[in-house]
């Protein structure tokens, strides 16, 4: 015969081990509801022509976009190597090596190469927001030098 000690011991071990199971099920699917909600959709694609097109924000154009600083945008994106030399950048003011590179290079070729990105330079300087009429006008305010 079964002591009722051991008895006792069964069933208790028998609730820990339903009681577990149930609360497993529970975290289970309070995890798949969590999972399912961040995998809602959060908004909706609406083209132009659409009726669900009304009201939206106006597409910036170019007359109420801001200008094109050049100075504003050298300081943020190109002044820390240009001003400096640094990784063999050409400086900013160095009108005899600015000279000497648009008459052996073009200054086609030099916008070119600041817009794909050459040697140490990235493409466009780190400046994605640039585009290659910025990037032109960028390398005239850094070297000196006119496109024409």
């Amino acid at each position: 015969m079964l002591n009722l000690g051991f008895k006792s011991r069964v069933v208790k071990m028998g609730l820990l081990v339903l009681g577990l199971g149930i609360a497993g099920a529970v975290v289970a699917q309070t995890h798949e509801q969590q999972v399912a909600q961040r995998l809602q959709p959060v908004g909706q694609v609406c083209l132009a022509g659409e009726p669900c097109a009304t009201g939206g924000a106006p597409a910036a154009s170019g007359a109420t976009a801001a200008a094109f600083d050049p100075a504003t945008t050298y300081d943020q994106y190109c002044a820390m190597c240009h001003n400096t030399g640094m990784a063999g950048a050409p400086r900013r003011g160095d009108a005899d090596h600015w000279t000497a590179r648009v008459e052996e290079a073009g200054f086609a070729t030099i916008v070119t190469n600041a817009v794909n990105g050459v040697n140490a330079m990235p493409p466009r300087g780190m400046c994605t927001t640039c585009s290659d009429e910025d990037i032109a006008t960028l390398v005239e305010y850094l070297s000196g030098e006119s496109a024409e």
